[in-house]
C-alpha cells in the first residue's frame, strides 16, 4: 500500500488537472451526447496522450458504451482507467528483469545516469550481480554521479577519464562483467539530441560495438523528461527510429500536470514503459503497472 501511495502522490499534479477538467465537463450535466464525447478527447489531449491515443480510447468507450449500455458520464469515467491501461505494451517487467546488457540512452537532463544508478541499487538489493559501465565520456559531472551511485549500490563500475572513447568504455564494462559473472550490465551513454543526426550516428556505433560485444542480450533503454511534454514524445520516436527502442522509463511524473504523456509514447511507438520516476527517492523508481498508472492520472469519479 506505501509504494500504491507514492505512486498516486507522484501524480497528484497530473490527476488534479484532470479532475479539474473533467468536473466542468461533468457540470453541464452527466448525459453523455456528442459534447460529452468531444470534451473528454480534448481532455484526454490536454493531458499530453496526444490525439491518436485520445481518439483511440474514446472510440473504445464510445463503442463499449453502446455495448454495455452506460447510462450516463459516471458509467463512461468507471470504465475510463481499464481502457486506459489497455493501451499499454506488456513486457516492460522483462527487460530488466532477467540477464541483460542495458544501455540507457536520451538527451541531456532527462535524468538518465541518475535512473541508471537507482536501478543498479535495486538490482543488487534484490540479490543480483550487476556492474556500471559510464560510457558518457562528455560530461564530468555524469562519471563522478555514477561513481557515487556504485559506491551507494556497492557495484563494480568501469569508467574513464572525460574525453574518452565511449565505444571502448562499453567494451571493457562487458569484458569486466563477464569475469565477475554479471548478470546486468549497465551502461549510462551521453546525452543526444535526437536532432542532431551527427551525434546519433555516435550512439548508433557504441550500440553497434556492443552488440558484437556482448555475451548477453542487449536492450536499448530510452529514459524521458515527462515535464518535456509533447517534445518527450518527438525524442522517442527520433530514438527509435535510429536505435529500435526495447523499451522506456519516463521520470520526473512528479513535476508535471500532463503526465498522459506514458501513454501517448506506449501508444505511438507501441514500447512497454520499465518504469516510472516519481520523485527523487530511490522507492520512487517504480517498476510500470498499467492500472496504478491509470488509477493515479485519473482518480476515482464518485457519482453525485
Amino acid at each position: 500500500m506505501g509504494l500504491f501511495s507514492r505512486f498516486t502522490e507522484g501524480l497528484t499534479k497530473s490527476r488534479e488537472s484532470f479532475r479539474e477538467d473533467i468536473n466542468l465537463l461533468l457540470n453541464r450535466g452527466p448525459k453523455v451526447d456528442e459534447e460529452f464525447w468531444e470534451g473528454l478527447e480534448e481532455t484526454l489531449i490536454l493531458s499530453d496522450m496526444g490525439g491518436y491515443s485520445a481518439v483511440s480510447i474514446v472510440d473504445k468507450l464510445r463503442n463499449e458504451s453502446v455495448r454495455k449500455g452506460y447510462r450516463d458520464a459516471y458509467d463512461v469515467l468507471d470504465a475510463l482507467n481499464e481502457t486506459i491501461a489497455n493501451e499499454f505494451v506488456e513486457g516492460g517487467d522483462e527487460i530488466l528483469g532477467s540477464d541483460a546488457i542495458v544501455l540507457f540512452v536520451g538527451v541531456n537532463g532527462s535524468g538518465k545516469t541518475t535512473t541508471c544508478g537507482k536501478i543498479a541499487k535495486q538490482a543488487k538489493d534484490a540479490g543480483r550481480t550487476v556492474i556500471l559501465g559510464s560510457g558518457d565520456t562528455f560530461r564530468a559531472a555524469a562519471i563522478e554521479q555514477l561513481e557515487v551511485w556504485a559506491k551507494r549500490a556497492d557495484v563494480e563500475i568501469v569508467s574513464r577519464e572525460r574525453g574518452s572513447d565511449p565505444a571502448s568504455v562499453c567494451y571493457e564494462t562487458i569484458e569486466r562483467g563477464e569475469q565477475i559473472g554479471a548478470d546486468l550490465v549497465l551502461i549510462d551513454t551521453a546525452g543526444r539530441l535526437h536532432t542532431s543526426s551527427d551525434l546519433m550516428r555516435e550512439l548508433e556505433k557504441v550500440v553497434s560495438v556492443v552488440r558484437k560485444r556482448a555475451n548477453l542480450p542487449v536492450k536499448l533503454v530510452l529514459v524521458i523528461d515527462a515535464t518535456t511534454g509533447q517534445n518527450g514524445l518527438q525524442q522517442a520516436r527520433e530514438f527509435n527510429l535510429a536505435l529500435d527502442l526495447d523499451g522506456v522509463i519516463i521520470t520526473k511524473l512528479d513535476g508535471t500536470a500532463k503526465g498522459g504523456i506514458a501513454v501517448a509514447v506506449a501508444h505511438y511507438l507501441n514500447l512497454p514503459i520499465v518504469k516510472l520516476g516519481v520523485g527523487e527517492g530511490l522507492e520512487d523508481l517504480k517498476d510500470f503497472d498499467a492500472h496504478e498508472y491509470a488509477a493515479g492520472l485519473v482518480g476515482d469519479f464518485g457519482r453525485e
